[in-house]
């Protein structure tokens, strides 16, 4: 594919779908609700962690999260108490539970307190390996006490996973 025959590709594309009516199906739009950066990154990374499935149980869910974080991501996650993660109890999408939940909010907290945030933990060294980023993410993610059950939602790139929801999430940031 020529230089210019990709252009047209990706053109095609960007009509396809940026714009309102491909946002108001999809995922995408739950970051899209949000103004503040860390909660769009917040939201998108666990809107794109359960993006697998059904768009509108995908769309439901990541809304009911959204509702569980008070409607405020950042403030939840950099404040939230042992009581408030209980009201995470029930929920679930897929294998996606509400202990995962509960110990994603934590590695947040963890990442924006300790690492300067997700865009900071998730910045290509210089080089743009993404791969590289997305495995030293998930090295950070899970430095605090996890489930190993909790492991499976994070892939790796650099073990041959292709880390098809957390690219989702790079795009949820754009």
């Amino acid at each position: 594919m020529t230089k210019a025959e990709l252009k047209e590709f990706l053109d095609e594309k960007v009509l396809k779908y940026n714009n309102l009516d491909f946002i108001d199906s999809d995922p995408i739009q739950i970051p899209h609700r949000f103004s503040l950066k860390e909660d769009i990154e917040i939201i998108g990374f666990l809107a794109a962690t359960i993006a697998w499935g059904n768009r509108k149980m995908i769309i439901k869910n990541a809304s009911r999260m959204t509702e569980l974080l008070g409607n405020s991501p950042y403030d939840f996650v950099m404040n939230h108490t042992e009581d408030d993660l209980g009201n995470f109890d029930g929920f679930v999408h897929r294998t996606f539970n509400a202990e995962d939940f509960k110990f994603f909010i934590k590695s947040l907290k963890n990442i924006y307190q300790n690492h300067n945030g997700l865009e900071a933990v998730l910045a290509t060294k210089g080089d743009d390996n993404y791969k590289l980023a997305i495995h030293n993410f998930k090295q950070i993610f899970f430095e605090i006490p996890y489930l190993d059950r909790t492991l499976k939602h994070v892939s790796d790139p650099l073990k041959n996973s292709a880390s098809k929801r957390i690219n989702m999430f790079f795009v949820y940031k754009r």
